[in-house]
């Protein structure tokens, strides 16, 4: 009897949770080590999933729990600060004409549906745990985890995110960068007749914006260029949001009245993160953001680490070798979609930061969704 092949995925996110549930769906034989302890189960107020991220949601089997976990809706408004619409523009469905071109949804919510689909999997989970050492050859990877224990596998998924330590135990030494931009979060009620995302460029921050996440929520966001986070007491959090996002109005009004906790307010530095050249070292193959990040400017941070998983698995259940000219075969056709999407993310992000008023924006943005509707 042959023997299903073996993969440790590091990291438990949205790339790492995705390949997992793939790769057991082929009947391999999959370990998922996650270092939170909660499977980082509770973190992150909203996220916005664009139609290519809901298309690897739907292979994954979870649409359903998506859809009627989330807010879908097909167009963003462009708004003055103090809330008058400038324009309305429908979303690509860059998932295909049967899914809905953007759905938002509670960030946590979405993960949980991701936990339940790779616990049904039948894949081995430690939470707490992460690989402590790699030792390879040119059949496989011997891995001690943080736990003692010591294992051998035929594949290590590395999906530990931007500060990926996979990524520098291997010897790849590309570090995120920050892009000079840094932003406010938090998940709030959401006031009536708010159906879609609206930004606002100018003001006291570059964008101020929100995301519907269910009937009665949302997310909300503010950026601004970043400042030194050891000057921001997190005690002061609410205080900080709510200061800028005072400046607004149309539906922002309703929503600051309820920026009142700090301990519910994000704030994070906008990184970007692109390997060049490979993305693997021997049986060791990088995905997500470990692989890439860029900043939220497009909303597809997510998405492509989803479309790596998918691509990654397809290519593996695929083949009966796993050797260097599958691996670059993967980095070749992700490169090819991840790094304009990366560059058109920053760009984007730093025309705002730069306060450029007769910068191609809505070119820029159109040309790049318009390909991310190919299959990736």
């Amino acid at each position: 009897m042959i023997q299903p092949r073996t993969v440790l995925v590091v990291g438990g996110g949205a790339a790492g949770n995705a390949v997992t549930i793939l790769l057991r769906r082929a009947g391999l034989t999959v370990d998922l080590v996650e270092a939170m302890d909660d499977w980082n189960a509770t973190a992150g107020s909203g996220i916005t999933l664009q139609g290519n991220a809901l298309r690897v949601l739907r292979e994954l089997g979870v649409w359903e729990q998506v859809e009627a976990s989330g807010f879908g809706f097909g167009s963003v408004g462009i708004t003055t600060p103090d809330g008058t619409v400038l324009h309305v523009q429908d979303d690509l469905r860059t998932g295909g004409d049967d899914l809905p071109a953007t759905v938002g949804m509670q960030r946590p919510r979405l993960q949980q549906i991701l936990i339940e689909a790779v616990r049904a999997s039948g894949a081995s989970v430690r939470l707490g745990t992460t690989a402590e050492i790699l030792d390879q050859d040119a059949d496989g990877v011997h891995v001690r985890l943080s736990d003692g224990s010591e294992h051998r596998y035929d594949l290590v998924v590395a999906a530990d995110g931007l500060g990926s330590a996979t990524r520098a135990a291997i010897g790849i030494t590309d570090k995120p960068e920050p892009t000079g931009m840094a932003i406010w979060r938090i998940a709030a009620p959401r006031p009536a007749g708010l159906t879609r995302t609206d930004l606002a460029y100018g003001g006291p921050a570059h964008i101020a914006g929100y995301c519907p996440t269910g009937e009665t929520t949302l997310y909300a966001y503010v950026v601004e260029a970043n400042r030194d986070r050891a000057g921001i007491p997190p005690a002061s959090y609410a205080d900080e949001m709510r200061g800028l996002t005072r400046h607004y109005g149309g539906h922002w009004p309703d929503i600051t009245e309820h920026i009142t906790d700090p301990a519910k307010v994000n704030y994070t530095w906008f990184d970007r993160l692109l390997v060049e050249g490979s993305w693997h070292r021997g049986r060791v193959v990088l995905v997500g953001d470990a692989a890439h990040c860029c900043p939220p400017t497009l909303a597809q941070g997510a998405a492509l680490s989803l479309e790596d998983a998918w691509v990654l698995a397809q290519m593996l259940t695929g083949s009966d070798v796993w050797d260097d000219a599958l691996f670059q075969a993967y980095y070749e056709r992700r490169i090819a979609r991840v790094r304009p999407v990366v560059a058109a993310s920053v760009q984007i992000g730093q025309w705002q930061l730069d306060g450029v008023r007769d910068a191609d924006l809505p070119g820029l943005m159109g040309r790049t969704m318009t390909m991310l509707r190919e299959l990736p």
